[in-house]
């Protein structure tokens, strides 16, 4: 009713005038805290407001902010239990990072985002495994550090062994927080192991086999495919979460790209569609390029194309795809 009263833009068109978080169809988030405890980290503290649905611990959840006018979009792990109000997110700088420097450099107390597309499955199950391995390195360490926040607040009993893998110790993320939950949880046992300083690291060099645990009924591991495919050299079944984008390295299906549009097409380079219309000039909406964020999804009027992280082949008929992960097969028209 509220609505039909207050015209064709809705209540929510209205109520944001007065605060940007008072909306009941787009999840936004005000920063309430900004902490920067490591020289490459930042960590947010953020009060989502009504219409944010939560999440597990493990997921993802899309971040947006508002760059020199356009909006950028990248997703990010909660670090804090699922079970609190708030949200937690750590972020690691990153040479050329665009959203990640930026909020390093300018988050600040009072700032609006917007939050959007929970998702993942990188999550515990119901019961949670008596022997848990968990695995993290650098910025990754944010979705396994839910995981275990959740687990102390469940009063896990369960044996769980949680290494981290950083540069130094100064740039360990939760270092203190992690130290004193081994020393109060005696089921928790905490490894760190540095890489360019070992001052403090309790394992050396990389993940092996004597980093790790005998027989573990579960492992987790996020962090950079290095670290990720050392863990599954030990365990083949451990689950994994990665946010760097995917190597491409197709050839040309020789078919010709159209971007309808705007009246422009091109020879196909065997890349995916978003990197070909960059090249032609257009500047289509994208976020983390690695097929997470949805952000640079498109209409595919016509034509086959084919995720090239899954190796999944598309239909002919119209439909959404995401240009970030999409190459060509043959012919194809896209919307933009």
């Amino acid at each position: 009713m509220l609505d039909l009263l207050t015209g064709p833009h809705g209540v929510d068109r209205y109520t944001e005038l007065v605060d940007p978080t008072w909306t009941r169809g787009d999840a936004r988030a005000r920063v309430v805290a900004v902490r920067r405890s490591t020289p490459r980290s930042v960590t947010l503290t953020l009060v989502p407001n009504r219409a944010f649905p939560g999440f597990r611990a493990g997921q993802h959840i899309n971040l947006s902010v508002e760059i020199d006018g356009r909006r950028r979009t990248r997703p990010y792990s909660p670090a804090n239990a699922e079970t609190d109000r708030h949200i937690e997110l750590t972020v690691g700088r990153h040479d050329g990072g665009l959203v990640s420097n930026y909020l390093f450099d300018h988050a600040r107390p009072g700032m609006v985002v917007g939050l959007d597309s929970v998702g993942g499955d990188f999550t515990l199950p119901a019961t949670p495994p008596a022997r848990l391995l968990l695995v993290s390195g650098g910025s990754g360490i944010t979705p396994v550090m839910s995981m275990l926040r959740t687990l102390r607040a469940r009063r896990h009993r369960g044996e769980v062994v949680f290494v981290h893998y950083a540069r130094s110790a100064p740039q360990a993320c939760y270092r203190g927080e992690l130290a004193e939950i081994a020393a109060t949880m005696p089921n928790v046992t905490v490894r760190h192991g540095y890489s360019q300083e070992s001052a403090g690291s309790d394992v050396v060099g990389r993940f092996c086999a004597e980093h790790g645990v005998a027989d573990p009924d579960a492992v987790y591991v996020c962090g950079p495919p290095s670290l990720t495919d050392a863990v599954r050299a030990v365990y083949p079944d451990a689950r994994s979460e990665s946010f760097v984008p995917p190597v491409f390295d197709g050839e040309s299906s020789g078919g010709r790209v159209t971007f309808a549009d705007s009246g422009v097409d091109v020879v196909d380079d065997g890349r995916p569609l978003l990197n070909q219309a960059e090249d032609a000039g257009l500047t289509p909406e994208s976020g983390c390029r690695m097929g997470i964020c949805f952000s640079c999804t498109r209409r595919k009027s016509s034509g086959i194309v084919r995720n090239v992280v899954t190796g999944a082949v598309s239909s002919p008929d119209a439909e959404d795809v995401q240009i970030c992960v999409s190459a060509p097969v043959g012919d194809v028209e896209l919307d933009i």
